[in-house]
């Protein structure tokens, strides 16, 4: 089932969406991993997404009997917000133009508001070892900022063809610093025709395998994948739906 509540955050002084799946039939005694993302409105239905195509997450989920909490913020859709809200950099962009990175206040909002009103209102398992933290393009930014900054609550990433441009070296250097939790896995995928020529894609696989190998480094473990057929879009992103819930261990079979 799909649960849509609105949520008050209050460093931006803003009402949300939070677009929210839970398990059918959820039995008194049952409680879940949660997986925490970004853009939510784009994770369960087509009538909901930005572009008319979701993750189709919900059908994915109820198909194979996957029992996970999803907790999708919706992004803000004023302006340029969403690239402010979900950077955790600022940047100057020659289409968006100046973008005020607020993305630290986002992860910490999450982390000390949202996710223990999560786990008092709902059948979470609260742990780390049962936290993840998803998204693509910013959101996939923000994960591989987010796991990395707050592996004390994230335990995994969901980092799909994270946005690099203009903030790469700002990344790696913060990223280079955190101390990460070793009991951390990241799975990081990029899809060859999000790039125009060979080598814009040679570039930014060598960016996405500069992060795996800085988390590498750090004891993390990373499932790094280049989606041979993959766009930046939500139709490529559901197909891989399976690939990050197998990689991280969130795929459990059910008789």
């Amino acid at each position: 089932m799909i649960l849509k509540e609105n949520i008050y955050i209050e460093p931006f002084k803003l009402h949300r969406t939070l677009h929210i799946y839970l398990p059918d039939d959820i039995q008194p005694d049952e409680r879940f991993p949660v997986i925490y993302m970004f853009d939510g409105h784009n994770l369960f239905y087509d009538s909901d997404a930005t572009y008319g195509k979701s993750w189709g997450i919900k059908d994915a989920l109820d198909t194979h009997n996957q029992r996970i909490i999803v907790v999708g913020l919706e992004c803000n859709h004023e302006g340029n917000m969403r690239l402010c809200e979900f950077s955790p950099y600022s940047f100057k962009d020659k289409f968006f133009g100046e973008v005020t990175g607020l993305g630290k206040t986002t992860i910490e909002w999450i982390c000390e508001t949202l996710k223990p009103y999560i786990d008092e209102k709902f059948p979470t398992k609260p742990e780390r070892e049962y936290t993840a933290i998803g998204g693509s393009s910013m959101g996939g930014l923000m994960s591989v900022y987010g796991l990395a900054a707050r592996s004390d609550i994230f335990s995994m990433g969901i980092c799909v063809s994270p946005f690099y441009e203009h903030v790469f070296k700002k990344l790696v250097d913060d990223i280079s610093k955190f101390k990460i939790h070793k009991k951390t896995k990241a799975y990081i995928s990029w899809g060859r025709y999000e790039f125009h020529t060979k080598k814009q894609l040679a570039v930014g696989t060598e960016k996405n395998m500069i992060i795996t190998r800085i988390f590498s480094q750090k004891g993390v473990t990373v499932y790094p994948h280049m989606m041979v057929e993959g766009a930046h879009n939500e139709e490529s992103w559901e197909k891989e739906t399976f690939a990050w819930l197998y990689e991280l261990g969130l795929y459990k079979k059910h008789r």
